[in-house]
This record gives C-alpha cells, structure tokens and sequence, in this order.
C-alpha cells in the first residue's frame, strides 16, 4: 500500500513541478542563450523571478478544466509555453532580438522551416523539450489522482500567482521608472517584465496600434509637418538635376555590408567589380542601413518612402491598405514606368500586394523567370541567371523606367554550389562567416555581368545606378568569428559602424566622388529625387535628407533607439566616441535623446494612423 501511494500524483502535484521546471529553464535561457546581465543584485533579482508568476498562472488556466482532462491542459500549456520561448531562441540566435506579435503573423516571411531555421538549430536543443516529456511520462501512467480542487485552492493559485508577478515588476519599476515605455527597447522589457509578460505586453500595444488609424484625422500631420519643416532640405548641390529623364536602376544587394569591400580572402578580392566601379561613381562608406524586424522588405519600404520602419514586424504585412506617397508614384507623376524584379514567390513579405499600394505598375516575380533546381539555391533564383532572364524585360519597359532589383544569393545561411565560388571561404570555426564572402563575390560577379548586357543593349547609357546594401548579414551572434576574418576585436560601437552598408551611385559619364557624410537609407529618396531634379515639395512627409545637400545634419537613427551622429555612437545605453570607439561622458550624446524618439514617434504616427490619406498625395 505504502508503494502505491507514492506512485500516485495529483494535478496539483504536476502543476507545480511544471511551474518549477519551466521558471527555472526560462532563467537558463536568459542567462545561456539570451545572455542577459544585471547591474544591480535587485536587478538580478528581478530577472531570476519575473517569469515565475506569470508561468504560474498561465499553467494555473489548467485548473479551469475538469479534474479528468486536468493534468493534460497543464502539461499542453507548458509545451506551448516552452515552444513559444524555443522559437525566441530560434529568433535571437540571428536577428539578437524577441519575437514580436506582427512577426509571429509573418511568419513565413522570417525563413518558416528552412535552411535558414535549421542553420540555427543546435545539438543540446531538443534539452529544452526534455521536461515536457518528463511531464507526459508522469501522466502516463495512469495513476494521477483525479481529486476535486476547491474554489477556495483556486483562488488560492490565482492569488499566489498575481503576487508573483506584481512583486518583481513593482522591484522593475523601482529601479527602471521608465522601462515600460521603450517598446523599442525589446532586451530591457523582457529584463523587467520576463519573457512572457513581455508578449502580453506586445500584444497589448499592438492592439492599440491598431486603434490609431480610427482615432487620426488631419490635424495630426500639421506639428509634423512644422518639425519637417525645420528640417535641413536641398538648398545646395552641385549635382541636383544631373540625371534628369534617366533611367532610374535600383539594385539592392541582400545582407551585404559594408566591410567586404576593398576586402580580400585568400589574396583575391571579395567585390572585384564594385571596387572598380566605386572609382567612376559617388560612394558613401558612412552609409547604414535602418531596418528593424521587417528586414529586406524594410529597406524597400524606407528607401521609397523615407519613413522608418515599425519596430515591430514589417510595414508591408502589417499596413499594406495605408495611403503612401511613394517614390514609383512620385516618378510616375514625371512620366516613368514603375517595375520591381526579384527572383523569389510574389507572397514573400505580402509584395504582391504591397508593390500596388506602393504605385508600381509591374512586378516581375519567381512566376515569370525559368526557375530550375540548376539555377537556384537557398531561397530562389541566383542572381546570375536572375539579371540574365531580366534584361529582356528591362527591354520592354517604357522609357523612362524605375527599376528595382532585389538580389538573393547572398541571403543567410550563404549556401552556394562550389561550381559558383570565385574565392576559397574564410577561415573561421564560424561556417556561416565562411561561406559570407563566397555569395558576396558571387553577386558581385553576377553584377559585373548584368553591366556588361546593359551596356550592350543600349541601356546602359540612359540610366542611372543606385547599388546599396539593404540589411547586415553577419548577425551579433557572429561578432567573434568576424572580428576574427577583420583583425579587430568588435565592441558595441564597433558593431554599430558593422551596419555600414554599401551606397553607390553610378551615373555613366560623371565624374566619381567619395562622399563622407553621415547618411542612412531613409536619405536616399530624397537623394534621388535630387539627382533626378524632382523639387523637393514632392518629398511629402519625408524624414530623409539629400546625401548631396552642403548643409545637411549628420545623423543616423536607428529603430531601437541607438543612433550615429559625425562625432558620437550610441547605443546599448552608452556613449562612445566615433573615431576612437572609447567610452565618453553621456552628456555628448544626451542633446540628441529628444530629437531621435521625436523623429520615430513622428514616423510611427505617418504609418499607424495612416496619415498620408490626409495630404492629398495619393
């Protein structure tokens, strides 16, 4: 009797195991993968509990259940519950950021199960399952005793797990009074909420983001309209009509950064062909791009719109049905024919329907190019083949044309067949820094290719080139590995200057030039618009200014509040000097706090509450 009885659990019994189990694997998390550190022991506290209570409460909806089904909704729960915090793992492994709600809706558009998801899976992973199956084995054997649980022991729970949850976020509040209003500050909710509130949390704000289009009318574009105004705009450029009537050739060249070019590997060049155009075109090497969780389809969205990106999930899922003034409709208005090319499925990051709210007029997608298993790899068409199977379109298009083509090869995880490499791999214990350089190169020489047939069908001379890199591709998580390909040790400031990505614009027959301002990809419309000669009045609630403008302020911000000026860096809550990357006092960088939340507040209130139906610019 004595024997059977210890064989015997009640549902109160597991919940509790499978509250201790998943609150002490959720801090593990914290420390071991998302690696994160206190500066106080109050702080550490905190973060040892803040799950706790919400773990014990999202487990306690078990006891809502009958007594029968009990122990299977508590263990159920958990799973999802520790599936939800493996897929932030999955995410902060590359992108060093938490999953989003909007990013959770996107979900096919972040990789979904492919190659890209399984290059960051690693071997002690299934470890993080292996109290879920603890848990059904218990239940399994069918001796749980199913004893009534009174109302009395339920609100007991209800109460304990309240407690739990109020204590440690009281303590955060405390400490941090302000935390809870940095939404854009992901790493610091989690720290004072825990993981699990924190998605509360999100969707608590994304629910009320999407009250904001209701509550807008007119009057919430004239303050932004007067900060804009007071904004630097053109007065002064040498160049500003320089290729008026041309061909506007967009090329945006995936996760490519800044520091492979001039770079070599082996003794031969990463961007042998860039390198060479550099000196006959105007180059930005202090150029970055600003994208957040949208990625790709975040730089297409910035660049045609100069606003900034949401901080979280992509602009083209979340508010495709929004009024845009964007740049094909703005050429469009100048007589141009508006067409985008990329070698992947039209649904990718909801362009198909995106590009029509954006005012293109063509989209040439996977459906219309000779896809095979020979010319593809990792997530479409190489870009060789790509270029080669667009220039007969690019033939057909109405002159003038804006065309914008999205590369794909040198996507993450950087697969390429060994027939396709120019250059041996790096040498690192990192395979995916390795294999960085080799798509690089190969997109580069598919470039080389696509100038050559350009120029050889005549188009060459009648347009002009805007060649920049849209995201990073070396994600933080590879910050050792890469320092170690770039002889550098990579500290905060020096992973900020990581997000330099290439900005080339070749106009055939001008004069090259480097161009050392401080610019970000929300710069360049307006910059084209400038070359192009568009008057700036055009530039409709733009937060961007020319690259060529004499007189315009060097400042790069950042979505999560970080940001770049010609002097300062800062980021992660710290201030560093520019040239030096040393610590510096963070009353260098304070005068900038209030003009870089204003900007991104700005530009939210454009996006959220759909502002540009307002200005008449349709």
């Amino acid at each position: 009797m004595m024997t059977d009885k210890k064989k015997r659990y009640s549902a109160f019994t597991i919940y509790l195991l499978a509250v201790l189990l998943l609150w002490i694997k959720t801090y593990v998390v914290y420390k071991w993968v998302f690696d994160l550190h206190s500066k106080t022991i109050i702080q550490e506290i905190v973060l040892f509990f803040n799950s706790l209570g919400s773990v014990a409460f999202l487990l306690g909806v078990g006891f809502l259940f009958t007594k029968k089904v009990r122990p299977k909704v508590i263990v159920l729960i958990h799973f999802l519950l520790t599936f939800l915090l493996y897929g932030n793992v999955l995410y902060y492994r590359f992108y060093i950021d938490f999953i989003t709600l909007p990013v959770l809706f996107q979900f096919k558009n972040v990789g979904g199960l492919s190659q890209s998801t399984v290059e960051l899976i690693n071997l002690p992973d299934p470890l993080l399952f292996l109290d879920v199956v603890l848990l059904l084995w218990l239940i399994k054997r069918k001796n749980i005793q199913h004893s009534a649980i009174s109302f009395r022991s339920k609100m007991a729970v209800l109460a304990t797990s309240l407690m739990l949850i109020v204590v440690p976020l009281t303590a955060s509040f405390i400490e941090n009074p302000g935390f809870i209003t940095k939404s854009y500050d992901r790493e610091l909710l989690v720290k004072g909420l825990g993981t699990y509130n924190y998605h509360l949390y999100d969707i608590l704000l994304n629910s009320k983001a999407s009250m904001n289009r209701v509550l807008a009318d007119g009057t919430d574009t004239e303050e932004i309209d007067a900060y804009l105004s007071k904004k630097d705009t053109e007065t002064s450029s040498d160049v500003k009509g320089a290729a008026k009537g041309k061909n506007l050739i967009l090329i945006s060249l995936e996760s490519t950064q800044q520091f492979v070019i001039g770079k070599e590997i082996g003794g031969k060049e990463v961007t042998p062909f860039l390198n060479d155009l550099i000196k006959e075109s105007f180059y930005f090497p202090n150029f970055y791009h600003q994208t957040a969780q949208g990625k790709t389809s975040d730089a297409e969205f910035i660049i045609d719109n100069s606003l900034y990106p949401l901080s979280g999930g992509s602009v083209f899922v979340r508010r495709p049905d929004n009024e845009f003034y964007a740049l094909p409709e703005i050429l469009k208005e100048k007589g141009y024919y508006a067409a985008s090319f990329h070698g992947n499925d039209r649904e990718f990051w909801n362009r198909e329907v995106m590009y029509k709210t954006l005012g293109y007029d063509r989209y040439f997608s996977k459906r219309d190019f000779n896809v095979t298993e020979q010319n593809s790899v990792n997530y479409g068409l190489k870009d060789i083949p790509f270029f080669q199977q667009s220039v007969p379109y690019l033939e057909e298009l109405p002159q003038p044309f804006y065309a914008k083509f999205l590369t794909l090869t040198n996507h993450f995880p950087f697969l390429l067949n060994d027939e396709d490499k120019y250059i041996p791999e790096a040498e690192t214990e990192e395979g995916v820094v390795n294999r960085y350089f080799t798509t690089v190169r190969y997109t580069d020489e598919a470039l080389k290719q696509f100038f050559a047939d350009l120029k050889e069908k005549g188009l060459y001379e009648n347009s002009i080139f805007v060649l920049y890199g849209d995201h990073y591709g070396i994600s933080k998580s590879y910050s050792e590995a890469l320092g170690n390909v770039l002889n550098e040790e990579i500290n905060p400031s020096r992973h900020v200057a990581m997000q330099k990505v290439p900005l080339i614009i070749h106009v055939p027959g001008m004069e090259g030039k480097k161009i050392d301002t401080v610019g970000g990809q929300i710069d360049l419309r307006p910059t084209i618009l400038s070359l192009l000669g568009v008057d700036p009045e055009y530039n409709t609630l733009s937060f961007g200014t020319s690259l060529f403008a004499k007189d315009r302020e060097e400042r790069v911000i950042f979505r999560d509040g970080s940001f770049v000026t010609d002097k300062y860096v800062y980021t992660e809550n710290t201030c560093y000097d520019k040239k030096t990357d040393e610590k510096v006092k963070r009353n260098k960088c304070t005068p900038y706090f209030s003009e870089v939340q204003k900007e991104l507040g700005y530009s939210d209130k454009v996006i959220l509450g759909d502002l540009l139906r307002f200005t008449g610019k349709k």
